[in-house]
């Protein structure tokens, strides 16, 4: 087993090595035929208009739907099963079998099938109508992530038609509540069928994928790392009184206060290897003082400046610090009444090598205010004292398969695109098969303008192209990693 030392300074190599360069004259693959267009977009259309929310939703129900699709197409009750907690949290996982005696190791994808909420009178169209226009396809969840979900589902049905034998089995779980709520399906899977998913390597379609710019892939990202997720409930509590009768000590004064001296802090600037190597391998793709500045943070000196400037990207200044940003708020009980109570949550996505109650002693010592008490809310929404010492584990080692596979596919279908591992900025299921000992990669064939990032938003949308592309994407990279061409 590596050290967290001998992990990184292997990333870092793989990276400097120069191996995740590709080739910039190769061919275009060929378009998904007009079956596959159809099964693809049946697949999508039905998973949007399933609502997966934690609120109202069910995941239960687009499992079965997706196991009713398997099993229509051919694969063995027995290999395709729905199980979870209740009977709202299903998850389905489902095992392509491999060649008879074969002995490599399976490869499990994972794919969450929640989504966020999402109000109708907040959109333009309804989040949970499949809306084609100008375009696009309109939906919650179509970048987020039903879009990779239906790629790998119809990958799946077919290479079944096509009489496919993998040389190793295949396993696709789609799960619940990533996105929030209290039953998470990796760590449930993990905990109570662990022999159903166990797998040499992971790959989470959830992170990773294809940067355009005006329509020009610049980079497929491939999710080596990524930062750990925390949920932080602020409080100030009062007697209260008559709103006729105000006083200074004022529960929401103290806790906008604490709100404010938040917006205007920093943390500190870090680098580790993967967004080291990010940065220096940007730095040649870009021009100027864009150019300039990305090779001056990565300087074993970094400038201030230049760190100052880049951090006005929102990308790249969560890359390059840990952040924490309110994300909720409400206080008082009447309109005529001094609030007895202000409540926040603060929620901050920190970087690894930094621990869960480390961040919420900072955010005690930024606020400097007695009056408001801050406690760790998890993923359940328990809310203790103080939070545990975890703390993102280090990278893993770049896989050569799976890179090899990546960069490919992306010289085909995306030229002149380099091929670039990264740090996700948000958080993901991978933080759980990573903990499993399953190394776990965030990798992802759609293609996004980088300006156009709408996951969690209103008006969540997909290019029409970038979907088809992104199926024919996951098709073929399954196919190089189990025996195919």
């Amino acid at each position: 087993m590596c050290k967290e030392n001998d992990t990184l300074k292997l990333t870092a190599a793989f990276l400097s090595a120069g191996l995740l360069v590709i080739g910039l004259h190769a061919q275009q693959t060929p378009a998904l035929d007009a079956a596959s267009r159809e099964l693809a977009r049946d697949v999508f259309k039905q998973l949007i208009e399933i609502n997966t929310t934690d609120s109202v939703g069910s995941t239960t129900l687009a499992a079965e739907a997706m196991r009713k699709r398997l099993l229509d197409a051919g694969f063995p009750a027995e290999d395709v099963v729905v199980l979870g907690p209740n009977e709202r949290k299903g998850n389905m996982v489902a095992r392509f079998r491999g060649k008879p005696g074969s002995t490599k190791r399976p490869v499990l994808i994972i794919g969450h099938i929640d989504v966020v909420e999402a109000k109708r009178e907040d959109w333009t169209t309804d989040p949970f109508v499949f809306t084609e226009k100008d375009g696009y396809f309109y939906g919650r969840g179509t970048q987020d992530m039903k879009e990779s979900d239906a790629a790998v589902v119809t990958s799946f049905i077919r290479l079944k038609r096509e009489g496919f034998v993998p040389d190793r089995d295949i396993i696709l779980a789609l799960t619940a509540d990533e996105e929030g709520g209290k039953s998470n399906g990796v760590d449930w899977l993990l905990k109570n069928h662990r022999d159903l998913v166990e797998a040499a390597y992971v790959l989470n379609p959830d992170g990773g994928g294809v940067d355009l710019e005006h329509g020009k892939a610049v980079s497929m990202d491939v999710d080596a790392t990524e930062k750990l997720y925390g949920d932080y409930q602020l409080t100030v509590t009062n007697p209260g009184g008559h709103s006729s009768l105000p006083v200074p000590d004022n529960a929401i004064y103290h806790l906008a206060d604490a709100l404010t001296r938040l917006q205007h802090h920093e943390f500190p600037f870090e680098l580790n290897a993967v967004t080291k190597a990010y940065f220096e391998r940007l730095s040649t793709l870009e021009t100027g003082e864009k150019a300039a500045d990305l090779k001056a943070i990565v300087l074993t000196t970094p400038d201030p400046t230049a760190i100052e400037r880049l951090s006005k990207n929102p990308e790249w200044n969560s890359m390059m610090h840990t952040t924490c940003v309110a994300t909720r708020l409400q206080a008082g009980h009447a309109n005529n009444a001094l609030p007895q109570m202000a409540q926040a949550n603060v929620n901050c996505r920190i970087l690894p090598g930094h621990s869960l109650e480390e961040i919420r002693q900072r955010l005690i010592e930024i606020f400097d205010d007695p009056k408001v008490t801050v406690r760790y809310m998890d993923d359940a929404g328990n809310v203790s004292d103080t939070a545990p010492d975890r703390k993102q584990l280090a990278p893993p080692p770049l896989n050569p398969e799976v890179m090899d596979a990546v960069e490919k596919l992306s010289a085909a279908m995306w030229p002149g695109a380099s091929v670039i591992p990264t740090m996700a900025t948000g958080a993901s299921d991978s933080v759980y098969t990573n903990a499993a000992g399953m190394p776990s990669y965030g990798v992802s064939g759609i293609a996004l303008e980088t300006n156009d990032v709408r996951a969690h938003g209103k008006d969540e949308r997909l290019p029409i192209d970038s979907y088809y592309r992104g199926v024919d994407f996951y098709y073929q990279l399954m196919k190089m990693l189990s025996g195919g061409a």
